[in-house]
C-alpha cells in the first residue's frame, strides 16, 4: 500500500485518511471538487510536498473525472488504493417533498460515481501491488436494519453501492483487485453532526486496519469500520 486515491479529501473522513497515510509516508492522491477552497490539504501539502498530490476531481462530472485520471498518470504507473469516499446526502425528504433532481444528484454522487472513478483508475489499479477498492457506504444502506422512514435518496443510494460494489468483487476476482464496502460509523462530520458516536480520526484509522487486512477471502465483504461483518 503505497499509493492511494481518495475522493473527497477535503474535510471528514476522507481528510483523516489522507492525514494519516502521509504521516505513513505513503504516497496520496487527495482528489477534492475546489482545491483552492481546501485550506487544510494546502497545510498538509506544506508538511508533505513530495507524497500529497490534491488533485481537483467532480466525481459526477466526466470531463473532470478524466482530466484527474490524466494528472494521476502523470506522476504514477499504478496505484495500490482506491478509496471511494466522497458522498452526498438529502436530509429533508418525505414522500411530498421528493424531488427528480435532488434524488439523481444523490445517485449520481454515491452510487454511479464510484463505478465510474473505478473504471477509469482500473489499468492503475491492475498494476499496483495487493490492489484495493474501498467503497464507503453506511449502515443506512443496509435493507435489514432500515426500521424508520426518510432519508431516501442517501439510504437507496448507499444500497445501491453494495450491490455495484458486490458484483464488482466477482468482476474483478481474476485481477486479484479486492473489492471491499465499509460502514465508516457515524462519524463526527458535517454530514454525521457533532453528536456522532465517533470521530474522524478514530473512523479512519479503523478503515485504515481493514485496508491493511483484507485478503481475496475478504472481497465482496460488507464490514463496519471496526472489521466486523454488517447486515445487508
Amino acid at each position: 500500500m503505497e499509493n492511494i486515491l481518495i475522493t473527497g479529501a477535503n474535510r471528514g473522513i476522507g481528510l483523516a485518511i489522507t492525514r494519516r497515510l502521509l504521516n505513513e509516508g505513503k504516497t496520496v492522491f487527495a482528489t477534492c471538487r475546489n482545491p483552492g477552497n481546501a485550506k487544510l490539504l494546502d497545510k498538509l501539502s506544506e508538511t508533505y510536498p513530495q507524497n500529497l498530490h490534491v488533485v481537483e476531481l467532480n466525481v459526477s462530472d466526466e470531463a473532470s473525472l478524466g482530466r484527474a485520471v490524466e494528472t494521476v498518470k502523470g506522476i504514477t504507473k499504478s496505484l495500490d488504493v482506491l478509496i471511494n469516499n466522497a458522498g452526498i446526502m438529502q436530509r429533508s425528504e418525505v414522500p411530498e417533498t421528493l424531488n427528480f433532481q435532488k434524488m439523481r444528484e444523490t445517485f449520481e454522487v454515491n452510487a454511479i460515481a464510484p463505478m465510474m472513478v473505478m473504471q477509469k483508475f482500473l489499468d492503475l489499479l491492475r498494476k499496483g501491488e495487493r490492489p484495493l477498492i474501498l467503497n464507503i457506504s453506511s449502515q443506512l444502506g443496509s435493507l435489514q436494519r432500515k426500521k424508520s422512514g426518510g432519508l431516501y435518496s442517501y439510504c437507496s443510494s448507499k444500497a445501491a453501492l453494495n450491490m455495484m460494489s458486490l458484483a464488482l468483487a466477482y468482476d474483478l476476482k481474476n485481477d486479484g483487485i479486492i473489492v471491499i464496502t465499509s460502514h465508516p460509523g457515524w462519524v463526527q462530520t458535517d454530514m454525521g453532526g457533532p453528536g456522532a458516536m465517533i470521530t474522524a480520526d478514530a473512523s479512519a484509522e479503523g478503515l485504515i486496519n481493514i485496508i491493511r487486512g483484507a485478503g481475496p477471502s475478504h472481497s465482496g465483504s460488507f464490514l463496519t469500520w471496526e472489521g466486523e461483518a454488517h447486515p445487508w
